[in-house]
C-alpha cells in the first residue's frame, strides 16, 4: 500500500536494507530489516501474525513506545513484562497472552532473563505511589 503525501504534511522516512543485516544475541539470530525516521506526533502501528496492535508514536520529547499498558495493550491481548537480564539490562516485553509458556521457555532458555513486575497489573495504589515518587526524582535530577 502506498500512501501520497497531502499538501504540507510531513512523510516518515523509511530506510530499508537490500538485505538485512544479521547479528546473534546469545542463541538467537536477529535480523535488522532497516531504520523508520519519524516526525513529532506521528505514529506507527506494528502487527502480530494473530492482528494484534502496538503503536509506536513520536513526540518532541522522545517516544510512546507502546500505547497504554494497563487498557489497550491489554484490551489487545497482551501482557507487559519488564525484564531484567543477567547484566542488569531492563526491558519491557508485549507477550501475546495465549503465548506466555513461549515467554517463559525464551527468559529460562538462553536469555536467563527474570520479570520483575508485569505493568500490566500493576495496581493503582502502586502507580500513585510509584508516580508521587517519579515526580519528586525528576525534579531531583533538573
Amino acid at each position: 500500500m502506498v500512501y501520497t503525501e497531502s499538501p504540507g504534511a510531513s512523510v516518515m522516512k523509511l530506510f530499508l536494507k537490500d538485505q538485512p543485516r544479521i547479528f546473534e544475541v546469545g542463541d538467537i539470530s536477529i535480523r535488522d530489516y532497516g531504520k523508520i525516521s519519524f516526525e513529532n506526533n506521528e505514529m506507527l502501528t506494528l502487527l502480530t501474525a494473530a492482528g494484534r496492535e502496538c503503536d509506536i508514536t513520536a513526540k518532541d520529547w522522545g517516544f510512546y513506545l507502546t500505547p497504554s499498558i494497563n487498557a489497550r495493550l491489554r484490551e489487545q491481548g497482551f501482557k507487559v513484562a519488564l525484564v531484567k537480564d543477567p547484566q542488569g539490562k531492563l526491558f519491557i516485553n508485549a507477550v501475546e497472552e495465549e503465548k506466555m509458556a513461549l515467554f517463559e521457555e525464551y527468559l529460562t532458555g538462553g536469555q536467563n532473563g527474570s520479570v520483575i513486575c508485569w505493568l500490566d497489573e500493576w495496581s493503582e495504589t502502586e502507580r500513585i505511589n510509584a508516580n508521587q515518587e517519579s515526580n519528586d526524582s525528576f525534579k531531583r535530577k533538573m
